[in-house]
């Protein structure tokens, strides 16, 4: 009988600050990343509520044009991997890095907020990975769809809410 196992994060959170992206020696584009997400509970002694907040770094490769999008304060969903990587510090002492690896970012939130929509998918020409950019941004080479007459009772945009 054959084991399985299961690798999957989702995250929803804020960004800690703006995205960096570096490039390999290949040339292959690596953007880094944090993301808070908290939880709140109420204090079961106290009565008191509290809040915790945790910290995850996150990587995402290929997708250089993303990180424009990626500044502080930006609410993203994130799905991908759990990775834990070595190395040897300057001291020769073996330092552990736990972070997720990025296969779907998504910018949330409204337009106002700069999340392009509430996550609109476009895909990244770098990467074989769906990744999300603000309709802005999705290239001018998509055409606009021909209007459909889904409504015709006369709706306009005008009668649309949001």
């Amino acid at each position: 009988m054959a084991s399985r196992s299961v690798n999957k994060v989702i995250l929803v959170g804020n960004l800690g600050k703006d995205a960096e992206t570096k490039f390999t020696p290949g040339g292959t584009a690596v953007t880094k990343f944090s993301v808070a997400t908290s939880r709140r509970w109420k204090d079961k002694q106290s009565g008191e509520w509290k809040e915790e907040t945790d910290w995850t770094n996150v990587t995402l490769w290929q997708a250089e044009n993303l990180a424009n999008y990626l500044t502080r304060g930006k609410q993203v969903y994130v799905e991908g991997r759990i990775h834990t990587r070595s190395y040897d510090d300057k001291d020769g002492k073996k330092v552990y890095a736990t972070e997720v690896v990025a296969e779907d970012v998504i910018l949330l939130g409204g337009r106002g907020e700069g999340g392009g929509g509430g996550g609109s998918r476009g895909a990244d020409e770098f990467s074989q990975q769906p990744v999300s950019m603000p309709r802005s941004a999705q290239g001018a080479s998509r055409q606009p769809a021909p209007p459909q007459d889904d409504y015709p009772q006369g709706i306009t945009d005008d009668d649309v809410p949001f």
